[in-house]
């Protein structure tokens, strides 16, 4: 009998950001640069380890809106232009840094990682990331999964339970429009739980979530086993609560491996550093200073004399944090499963943006972890959501608990004093959505590509992305200026449709800028009948009320509640992070 499985997930997802009305714009680099730093060189590594025979047993969550942006063509073509530049600008570098060394060492590096990026994506891949993730789902080792259409938090959505299915259904359609099957798990938004919501998770057709440790160890029942074991809903869905220690391992940056003072520093880039008349041409359209990927210092200590970055000693220690990595969890699974009488399941979920882009050297870590597993712990096998469930007999019956993986582990992150204001305009969009669509249930013509576009409109306001960028105060202005477009164009196009004023021309302007989710049809916000009980709603009234009667109830606001995750919420990929470095 296995010590104990560990379960590896890595979350995917970017903000839908496409702006075909300028020739160029800065977010957009946020995709190109996960791409180069993140999902190419995730792909190319799985791929080794499957060519050597190796099981992945990995599972990786594609949200709809990355998916939508690698298929589009338009951003394809740029990004295609982004990496020629890169190039360019990557070897411009080693004829400035010739006589610098290492930092001409590092220049050659990052020419040959660049040359290297455009020939496999454009090479092997054919633009067509996509192809390339279902391959490796196809070949049995890695496991897909996907989130909600827009990562909307769907706990704070609770008022219309329409407004929560539709980000469910939606997303899971995407998924299958681009994958050609469904998938069996949905990753929460944000791991945004609140009781009741299993209810519509199980009427989707959602088979297993994932949600942080607090959620299923405050839940009801007490769990027998911890969050080293899943647990089954009333209505029927599997959930798998976050293992925090392995969690901290990686994601702390004060205690995790990224903080690591070999590792390279994130912070420190060309961008910001050299001349910018030399830098102009690779910099934001409007030549404000950002960041080009080139970055010669390592980690250093806290510190702001950064000593240069030296690739083999990096690489030594990813090496050493794997194998740290790996006879940690072996040793804990042999005591887990000492006290519990089984072998535990150890669910580690990371943002996929860690590997790579936050700490460059994640990737190689990833395979080597996925390696040693399989050659040295024999003890401790690799396995996925599914694996476990098809393996497992009887759950353990329980409600979990509300609860989120953001900072203190409840809503903070995304209802506080700087995003407060998100969320009534959200409800009122979604009581006008739902009241339309009821009023027009059979729409055609115009008036169905109004309440179709409505429909996106309101589906983009409610990406949990702009409330977390609004407290990050990270590209700040650019998430209140989406929020204001999507919100404006939605009341825009209501109030043409209830006039019966409809300019086609505008709308056609709306339908190019917002092209996400062609397929999506506006009755997804058709009215959900009253559920025994009272639903969702009613539930997460309950579960407030339970909270504040209890002792339990101080712990809402206590940091113990989601311990090691000092970087749980999710960064976009090109905000300020909180993370490794200075």
């Amino acid at each position: 009998m296995h010590r104990g499985e560990l379960v590896l997930i890595l979350h995917a997802h970017l903000p839908y950001i496409r702006h075909p009305e300028h020739a160029e714009f800065l977010e957009e680099r946020w995709l190109f640069e996960a791409i180069t730093e993140t999902y190419l060189p995730i792909l190319q590594r799985l791929q080794r380890l499957a060519d050597d025979g190796l099981a992945l047993h990995l599972t990786v969550s594609l949200s709809p809106t990355l998916l939508a942006m690698l298929a589009d063509p338009l951003l394809q073509e740029r990004y295609v232009r982004h990496l020629e530049r890169q190039i360019e600008l990557a070897e411009k570098e080693t004829v400035r840094t010739k006589w610098l060394p290492p930092f001409d060492r590092l220049a050659r590096m990052y020419a040959g990682r660049a040359r290297e990026a455009h020939r496999v994506y454009t090479g092997v891949y054919r633009r067509d990331l996509i192809a390339a993730f279902r391959s490796l789902h196809l070949q049995g080792g890695l496991e897909l999964m996907t989130t909600c259409a827009t990562h909307g938090y769907l706990p704070l959505l609770d008022r219309h339970p329409a407004a929560v299915r539709a980000q469910i259904r939606v997303g899971l359609q995407a998924f299958e429009e681009f994958m050609g099957f469904r998938p069996r798990g949905l990753w929460l938004p944000e791991c945004g739980y609140a009781p009741g919501l299993d209810a519509i998770l199980r009427e989707e057709g959602v088979g297993y979530v994932i949600v942080d440790a607090h959620g299923v160890l405050f839940g009801e029942p007490r769990p027998r086993f911890g969050v080293h074991a899943p647990v089954r809903t009333p209505s029927g869905v599997i959930v798998f609560g976050r293992d925090l220690a392995s969690s901290k391992q990686v994601w702390s940056s004060i205690e995790g491996y990224p903080g690591h003072p070999d590792y390279r520093e994130f912070h420190r880039d060309i961008g910001y550093d050299l001349d910018t008349d030399y830098l102009r041409p690779y910099l934001g359209g409007d030549g404000s200073r950002t960041a080009t990927g080139i970055k010669y210092y390592r980690i250093t200590g806290a510190t702001d004399q950064k000593e240069p970055y030296d690739p083999d000693r990096a690489r030594a220690q990813a090496a050493a944090h794997a194998r740290n990595f790996v006879r940690e969890r072996d040793a804990h699974a042999l005591r887990l499963k000492e006290v519990l009488g089984r072998g535990p399941v150890i669910v580690s979920p990371y943002d996929a943006e860690l590997f790579g882009h936050w700490w460059f050297e994640g990737t190689d870590w990833l395979e080597l972890v996925i390696r040693d597993v399989q050659r040295e712990a024999r003890d401790l096998r690799m396995t996925t959501p599914a694996r476990v469930i098809d393996g497992a007999g009887e759950f353990q019956m329980q409600q979990p608990a509300m609860s989120s993986w953001g900072v203190r582990g409840y809503h903070d992150m995304w209802l506080n004093g700087s995003n407060d204001w998100i969320w009534p305009r959200l409800h009122r969009m979604a009581e006008r959505m739902v009241r339309l669509t009821s009023a027009m249930p059979d729409a055609h013509g115009p008036s169905l590509r109004v309440l179709n576009q409505m429909a996106r409109e309101l589906l983009l306001a409610q990406a949990s992305d702009w409330g977390f960028i609004i407290k990050t105060q990270s590209h700040a202005s650019y998430a209140y200026g989406r929020l204001q477009d999507h919100m404006e164009r939605f009341d825009v196009l209501a109030d043409a449709l209830e006039a019966q004023e409809i300019d086609e021309s505008r709308l056609a302007r709306f339908e190019s800028q917002d092209n996400l989710f062609p397929f999506v049809d506006y009755r997804v916000y058709a009215n959900l009948p009253p559920e025994p009980g009272g639903g969702f709603q009613a539930a997460l009234a309950s579960e407030g009320r339970r909270r504040a009667s209890t002792p339990s109830a101080r712990l809402a606001s206590a940091p113990a509640a989601n311990a090691g995750s000092e970087q749980a919420a999710r960064p976009p990929a090109s905000a300020t992070p909180a993370g490794p470095g200075s």
